[in-house]
């Protein structure tokens, strides 16, 4: 079995690609802004089916005043770990890794995490650019650059959760469509540089989560789920894409729902 950090653990294709590799019983390191949030998923992956593998513990209390991601501490049992970050403060990221003390190695890093707001061009202030860049691309190549070495020692995998807004721009999308080519990016150049690690761009269209619920407040649409492929369906694809045997590499995948 082997080890993945996912980022937006709590959100719609990161907890669903979080569900598919537990039932597999493979380890992993969620992350995500609220420690909360984390903790319900941790609960949600312990129980159940789960729970007859689980041997619940604490490790590390004196952690728990917080490491400078922004969370509270590393909370885990035997095959969960949570460790919140705040992807908005990419400088943060290292002190937080450092203190959490994560594994020599690691079969797959999932980038997940993601946010988006809507606006003209003329109206997007730079708060607005710097946060977009700051989650959807920055905090990734600084993921990317402290990971490495636990990825090359697994010869793992990366999964680059894109949008299809990575490969088109549309009116209002500006800033996050440039944070998401950027992502496109930094895939290509993370897969030339590391012969070792399989990188995959996997750019979904619409899906039915919570960051979709507030794109159509935005936009002054209703929002029903049915319009849109599931988060289970798209972490299929991510799933599929890391199971690949390894002579071969998914470099990109285009998933858009049916009407």
């Amino acid at each position: 079995m082997g080890t993945y950090l996912i980022t937006g653990a709590t959100g719609g294709i990161g907890g669903a690609a979080a569900e598919l590799l537990r039932d597999r019983g493979h380890e992993l390191i969620l992350t995500g802004r609220s420690p909360e949030r984390l903790a319900a998923v941790q609960a949600r992956l312990s129980g159940g089916a789960h729970a007859r593998t689980q041997e619940i513990r604490q490790i590390n209390a004196d952690r728990a005043a917080g490491p400078a991601g922004g969370g509270t501490g590393t909370a885990t049992d035997a095959r969960v770990t949570t460790l919140p970050l705040d992807l908005a403060a990419p400088r943060r990221l290292e002190a937080a890794l450092a203190a959490a003390g994560l594994p020599a190695r690691l079969d797959g890093l999932v980038y997940a995490a993601g946010v988006a707001h809507l606006d003209t061009v003329a109206e997007t202030e730079s708060d607005e650019w710097i946060e977009h860049l700051s989650v959807n691309l920055v905090s990734a190549a600084e993921l990317t650059r402290l990971l490495l070495p636990a990825l090359r020692a697994a010869r793992g995998q990366i999964v680059y959760v894109n949008s299809t807004a990575g490969l088109r721009a549309n009116p209002r999308w500006g800033a996050y469509a440039a944070s998401k080519w950027g992502l496109r990016a930094l895939a290509d150049s993370v897969r030339a540089e590391e012969p070792e690690i399989r990188v995959t761009s996997f750019f979904p269209g619409r899906t039915a989560t919570e960051m979709q619920r507030r794109v159509r407040a935005q936009e002054g649409v209703a929002y029903d789920p049915s319009d849109f492929a599931s988060p289970e369906t798209m972490a299929r694809t991510v799933v599929a894409a890391l199971e690949t045997p390894h002579d071969a590499e998914i470099t990109e995948i285009v998933a858009r729902p049916r009407p």
